[in-house]
């Protein structure tokens, strides 16, 4: 299944090492390397209330914290590590640059601390479908009998993970662009990358460098390099990666397979890639109706899941199991009720237009609930591509009047309802007018294509106001 390669094992002890932010990642990473012995300081731009009492905390525990100055290299600094969010043209980086000090981040602390039985990492990156693929990854090689964990920008801390005293055999990782910015050194098993949009060009200052961050997750791998036929950029990564030799590039699709692909038959996953003659054989997986819900982007996320399982050498009926077992998590195009023969459906997790259209393209006829913040995205080409499907319309948030311009040029003949407030009892009002423009067999769905932050704390808390308001509708019968 593998070879698995392990990171020369540095000695911590007495190393200045300095921690770039009070995260979810920065704490725990300066509680491990305190434990190993490092000099540890965390510097914080934040000086509020919270960052007090956790820097309380650290303190007790021996390690100093620096609130409110984010920007300055601690004297005798020998490494950083920063969590993910911190932006690359950050002060703190530049001087860091200028004295020599290398800058990892949570992941590559992670991939430097693994054991000699290190588990081999099973890796996931794209715009859009981690957590979901992940997750599916996670639940094949549990259905395979194996003791794997869903790791990484989900679930739990990779640094518990290859620190655990109990090892794992394999583990199922998703790698935010982020991430892989900051992780020069990983190495993984296998890798995929889902797709690739415009998404986080004010951190990463490029598309260019976006794709590039994400294709260091096929570097060094040893078995697979999966990407997504239908979405050229990806296969453009693969065939730019310095890969181990034998490594070999496995494409999923939509479609009939070709050798070296897996794809869909009349209803069934099947696998052209890890199977004998590929040339004039494939291997069923699973059928289409295994995948719950069957939209065709989850139908994607359960090939390339599938394809980095087969990678590791699982075989079909555990691929089956696996998936008929997996339910996705909350608000990614998650059913929530049918009132009156209409269907209402939640995926407030498309929180960008690449995964708003890959929403839309899986329901007829639709009344669209979008908008909030757009983060500098642009609409007309998600509604060009929708405007067939939609029965109407319904806007919220800070940014609606980018997609009503958009709907105004390219679906002109669409019902739009622009709500005119950003409050968060909003959606109860673009629920009902939803239900006002529905008929029977229809879909509402919620998919803004933006940003939840104008009104909600995140897509999480949007989301979960609309199932709300859709019971409440339920509830009163007021469709």
């Amino acid at each position: 299944m593998g070879i698995v390669e392990v990171t020369e094992q540095l000695d911590w002890n007495g190393r200045n090492v300095t921690v770039a932010g009070l995260g979810v990642s920065g704490i725990p990473a300066a509680r491990v390397l305190r434990g190993l012995g490092a000099r540890v300081t965390v510097v914080n731009d934040g000086d509020d209330e919270r960052s007090r009492a956790q820097a309380a905390e650290l303190e007790a525990e021996g390690i100093t914290v620096r609130l409110g100055d984010g920007a300055t290299l601690p004297a005798g600094t020998e490494l950083i590590v920063t969590t993910p969010g911190w932006r690359p043209d950050k002060p703190l980086f530049t001087a860091a640059a200028e004295a020599g000090v290398e800058v990892w981040g949570d992941v590559e602390l992670a991939w430097r601390l693994r054991g000699a039985d290190a588990a081999p990492w099973l890796a996931v990156t794209g715009t859009n479908g981690k957590t979901t693929t992940v997750r599916m990854l996670a639940s094949i090689l549990e259905a395979a009998g194996l003791r794997t964990a869903a790791v990484g920008n989900i679930g739990v801390s990779l640094l518990d993970a290859v620190l655990g005293e109990e090892p794992y055999d394999v583990l199922a990782v998703e790698l935010s662009s982020y991430q892989l910015h900051w992780a020069p050194s990983v190495r993984v098993h296998s890798a995929a990358v889902l797709n690739l949009a415009p998404d986080h060009l004010d951190w990463h200052g490029s598309m260019e460098a976006y794709a590039a961050d994400k294709g260091r997750i096929y570097e060094g791998n040893q078995v697979a390099c999966v990407y997504n036929v239908a979405d050229k950029a990806t296969e453009d990564l693969v065939r730019e990666a310095d890969v181990e030799e034998g490594c070999r590039a496995i494409g999923f699709t939509l479609g009939t397979p070709g050798p070296s692909e897996l794809g869909v038959v009349e209803g069934i996953l099947v696998d052209r890639a890890f199977v004998e003659n590929r040339q004039n054989n494939a291997q069923e997986l699973a059928e289409v109706a295994d995948v719950q819900p069957p939209a065709p982007h989850n139908i994607a996320n359960a090939l390339a899941a599938a394809a980095l399982a087969r990678a590791f050498g699982v075989d079909a009926k555990a691929v089956r199991d696996g998936l008929k077992a997996f339910r996705p998590d909350p608000h990614r195009i998650e059913l929530v009720e049918e009132v009156q023969g209409v269907t209402y459906v939640d995926d407030s997790k498309a929180t960008n237009t690449h995964a708003a259209e890959a929403s839309l393209a899986a329901y007829d006829p639709i009344v669209w609930i979008a908008g909030g913040l757009a983060k500098g995205a642009t609409f007309d080409e998600l509604v060009q591509k929708s405007a067939k499907r939609l029965r109407g319309a319904v806007l919220i948030g800070a940014d609606r009047a980018l997609v009503r311009e958009a709907l105004a040029r390219h679906a002109p003949e669409v019902p739009v309802v622009d709500l005119d407030r950003t409050d968060t009892g909003a959606m109860s009002e673009a629920v009902r007018e939803a239900a006002r423009l529905a008929r029977p067999g229809d879909t509402v769905l919620l998919a803004p294509a933006c940003a939840s932050m104008d009104m909600y704390t995140n897509y999480n808390k949007r989301g979960e106001a609309f199932a709300d308001a859709v019971r409440a509708l339920a509830a009163t019968g007021d469709a």
